[in-house]
């Protein structure tokens, strides 16, 4: 998803993704996207677009082309057809999104396969879009291939209502700790695997802090004598 910066005005909007590249799923105003006189910034008039970038359409350029044939190969010998939603190329990266309940097999044709062998997986990281609805929680992982020096994304989104998405330990050990800090953070329940508990926060901490709903809150500082108080009883953005 992308935030692009554009005139204060609304209908500007179009223009900004005018080769239809990206879904516009919201407009955002001001430095923190406050419509009242809380944001002191100075950026009032600040608009930022956010969009998600729609498929792709071949050719992709590169590498990349050759890479998603591989793929949808293997994935078609395996009945897997649906495992791939679609495939993007933005600012020279590729990202591949899947349907959650075919991530395992996706990972493991990627590592597996001699023409493939994207054997690293650099960790999982979360993302809350709250107008994705539907899929407002995504996992996302960067993968590279030591063996031909090459690098994609995968993306895989999951609903509120049920943030599940199976995990990829089995394949990449390295996602351990790094499944554990998402679910942490942002609440993704990864199934299929032992000990998911917090790794950063208390045990007992309520709700998952890197999420667009959770709230400012915040605990109070001292500083040389003085007492800072929490970011929310300071000033507020909305």
């Amino acid at each position: 998803m992308s935030d692009i910066t554009g005139p204060a005005t609304q209908q500007h909007t179009p223009s900004l993704f005018g080769d239809n590249s990206h879904e516009v799923v919201d407009v955002r105003t001001g430095m923190f996207g406050s419509n009242d006189s809380g944001d002191t910034s100075g950026f009032g008039g600040l608009t930022r677009v956010v969009g998600i970038p729609n498929a792709s359409p071949r050719p992709l350029g590169s590498w990349y082309d050759d890479v998603v044939d591989v793929l949808e190969e293997i994935l078609h010998e395996q009945d897997t057809t649906t495992a791939i939603e679609s495939v993007v190329v933005d600012r020279d990266e590729l990202t591949l999104f899947i349907a959650r309940e075919h991530l395992v097999a996706v990972c493991q044709a990627l590592r597996d396969d001699q023409d493939l062998r994207f054997e690293l997986s650099l960790g999982v990281s979360g993302v809350h879009y709250p107008h994705d609805q539907g899929r407002e929680l995504h996992a996302v992982y960067h993968l590279t291939s030591v063996t031909h020096g090459r690098s994609l994304r995968l993306e895989v989104a999951a609903p509120d209502e049920d943030p599940t998405i199976p995990s990829t330990v089995s394949v990449y050990p390295g996602n351990d700790w790094h499944e554990r800090e998402t679910f942490d953070f942002f609440g993704i329940n990864f199934t299929g695997r032992d000990d998911l508990t917090r790794i950063e926060m208390p045990d007992d901490w309520p709700g998952h802090p890197q999420r667009k709903d959770y709230p400012l809150g915040g605990i109070p500082v001292e500083y040389k004598g003085a007492t800072i108080p929490p970011a929310d009883q300071r000033r507020s953005y909305s």
